[in-house]
């Protein structure tokens, strides 16, 4: 206890006997027995009043002898499997040292994809993270005296580049280089880079590129097949310093489906390692071409300025064609533009709401409102008003898509005779309109949706003038192009939400990152956690099928077939008691990360020992290493002392002893006639 928590106690008794004197024996003549028994009961009660104030304390220290930690982190992935018998020597011989369990407590971990404690080594994960094991060991034994001890070929496939690591100052890390260190000539190549998806007649980029280790140059021959078909083949000049080539190519998709592509080099002559020469993936190949029929009885300059910007983009093709055409000509129609209709246009109006059509409907000075009136396509416009000049206002509220990048400045006026504009179905306006300054109130371009199709309407001619307009701003047509792409997106698309959808991959390489996920919505469009969904996977080799439940993870289902061997598969998601389903193909290559390594990488092994203040080792070195953690000054054990600072009273105790004495002092001065 410090002095003057002693001093303060003192002093509290000093004044409380103070106080008692003072009331008991100074201003009182006559003492009695009671009087004495009174004076102890105040001194009692005040002392305990002023020791509750003090609170008076004392600490109490504990020493403890602390040992350095001795942590053996081994790579225990596919790689290192070549290496087991040598490692498995190497860690009976360190934790059979009486030396070493004397100073260090001892542990091990194993790693592949995670860290976790093992006694035991099966060498089969697939991939190798150094980089999150070391960080993982860095929680572990923050602020504790450790050595790690890294047992590995060095050789990883995800995560950072573990070379850089930097450790907590009280940690050393040790690195024990495992494998054949010797550098062999190896041509591998890189992950195959390209679109999940092409359109036919289009052509698609593709891009990888090849790495050599060596110290001489080499030639090597690139191959790029596409279905069995070389497609691409040049030749490559490789050496010490320039061992990396990109190879970048434009592919034609000529033919709809799935296009297995194989990237291949030739093999050097003294080359071990052969499986890393090859690299493939799949593309799927998909006729989407959205076919637009333009139809005018009239010429117009619109008409060209409407298919300029819509074929502005590749996958829309505009067919201009009077409104006489024959039927069969507008079966593959994805949408109709009716460029300002009139009675002529029955026959395919009839056609385009029997067929339950998307349509755009452009109206102008040659429109005959009484007949679209008489069409209930959805709106009803007044006619009998003068040809006007009127200008588009945007509307900021418009919610379908974004069109906040659309800009009309300095836009001319459009050419309208329509009057006001009854809608009899649900819309929106995109464009409002807008009269010698004055805003009409009035929509003129506007959006209507049906319970299956989507419709617009523009009632106003000379469109070319506005992208004209945007040419003169800008200098090219990307603001008008763009405006009118996104338009004709939203008519062409779907209405339709599916309730089921599934994720996943074209082609795995490799097994070890093969998941699929499915989300299901109950029919308010809600995603349900209650749904039980299975998926049944088939493979084309062999038939043989297995079926999974689906694991419900955060706003998802998940199905991980990492026990799948490489092969191409059908599968196919159902869920329980409901009638959808939703399948698909997927492919699992032979491509094995962990089989693209022919040496131990040394030089990244050196560098993060040396990071951490040790050094790397190699398995021959073993007596070095234990001569180098046994007779070390830097790991000795520490003595830590421990101060527990304990309360000298109990409070609650105290406080029913003061209670206790007022309680008394005040019944003995009640029944003695002394208050």
């Amino acid at each position: 206890m410090e002095s003057k928590t002693i001093l303060f106690s003192i002093l509290a008794a000093i004044v409380a006997l103070g106080i008692v004197v003072f009331q008991y024996f100074y201003k009182q003549k006559a003492k009695t027995k009671i009087h004495w028994y009174l004076a102890f009961l105040r001194f009692i009660g005040i002392f305990g009043l002023l020791l509750l104030l003090i609170n008076p304390k004392f600490s109490q220290k504990s020493y403890t002898l602390e040992q350095p930690n001795l942590v053996l982190l081994v790579d225990n992935s596919v790689s290192n499997a070549k290496n087991k018998e040598e490692l498995q020597n190497f860690i009976a011989t360190i934790k059979a040292n009486n030396d070493i369990k004397e100073r260090f407590n001892l542990s091990q971990y194993g790693f592949g994809t995670d860290l976790e404690i093992t006694d035991s080594l099966l060498f089969n994960d697939k991939v190798t993270n150094i980089h999150k094991a070391l960080s993982s060991l860095k929680e572990v034994y923050a602020r504790e005296q450790t050595v790690t001890l890294l047992l590995s070929d060095g050789n990883q496939t995800v995560g950072q580049d573990y070379s850089y690591f930097k450790p907590d100052p009280s940690t050393t890390i040790y690195s024990v280089v495992l494998g054949d260190t010797t550098k062999y000539q190896d041509i591998s190549i890189g992950p195959v880079l390209t679109n999940t998806y092409a359109f036919l007649k289009n052509r698609f980029p593709l891009e990888t590129y090849v790495s050599y280790q060596g110290k001489t140059a080499v030639s090597t021959v690139v191959s790029i097949k596409m279905d069995e078909q070389v497609i691409h083949r040049e030749k490559i000049n490789l050496s010490d310093q320039n061992n990396l080539k990109t190879i970048t190519v434009q592919v034609d998709a000529n033919s709809v489906g799935l296009k297995n592509l194989v990237v291949e080099a030739s093999t050097l002559p003294q080359e071990r390692n052969r499986v890393n020469n090859k690299r493939s993936t799949r593309i799927e190949v998909i006729d989407e071409k959205t076919k637009i029929a333009l139809v005018s009885n009239m010429l117009h300059p619109d008409i060209g300025a409407l298919k300029k910007s819509i074929e502005s983009n590749e996958q829309r093709e505009v067919v201009i064609m009077a409104s006489n055409v024959p039927t069969e000509a507008l079966d593959d129609i994805d949408l109709f533009i009716c460029y300002q209709p009139t009675s002529s246009y029955k026959r395919i109006i009839d056609y385009i709401q029997d067929k339950g059509a998307n349509s755009f409907f452009i109206t102008g000075t040659h429109s005959d409102f009484n007949f679209l009136n008489s069409l209930k396509i959805g709106i009803e416009v007044e006619n009998g008003y003068p040809q006007q000049e009127v200008f588009g206002v945007m509307n900021n509220a418009f919610s379908k898509y974004d069109i906040s990048t659309f800009e009309m400045e300095d836009f001319p006026p459009l050419l309208s005779d329509a009057g006001p504009v009854l809608i009899t179905s649900p819309f929106e306006t995109l464009l409002g309109t807008q009269i010698k300054g004055v805003d009409m109130q009035e929509p003129l371009l506007m959006v209507v949706e049906n319970a299956n199709t989507k419709n617009a309407y523009l009632l106003g001619e000379n469109l070319w003038k506005w992208r004209m307009q945007t040419f003169r701003n800008t200098g090219d047509f990307a603001n008008f192009d763009a405006f009118a792409g996104n338009l004709i997106r939203y008519l062409t698309s779907s209405n339709n939400k599916a309730r089921l959808n599934v994720d996943y991959e074209k082609v795995y390489e490799g097994s070890s990152n093969t998941i699929i996920t499915a989300t299901y919505f109950d029919e308010a469009f809600i995603f349900d956690p209650n749904a039980k969904m299975n998926i049944k996977v088939t493979d084309k080799a062999t038939q043989k099928s297995l079926t999974n439940p689906m694991i419900l993870k955060n706003g998802y289902f998940e199905a991980d077939l990492s026990n799948l061997v490489a092969g191409e598969y059908d599968f196919l998601v159902t869920v329980e008691n409901e009638s959808r389903s939703a399948s698909g193909t997927f492919v699992i290559s032979e491509f094995d990360m962990e089989n693209q390594f022919v040496s131990s990488n040394s030089r990244q092994m050196e560098k993060v020992a040396l990071n951490a203040n040790g050094q790397a080792y190699y398995p021959s070195q073993l007596n070095d290493l234990l001569q180098e953690l046994i007779s070390g000054d830097r790991y000795v054990p520490i003595e830590k002392s421990t101060e527990n600072i304990v309360s000298l009273i109990d409070f609650k105790i105290l406080l029913a002893i003061i209670i206790m004495a007022f309680a008394i002092e005040w019944f003995i001065r009640k029944y003695n006639g002394l208050i």
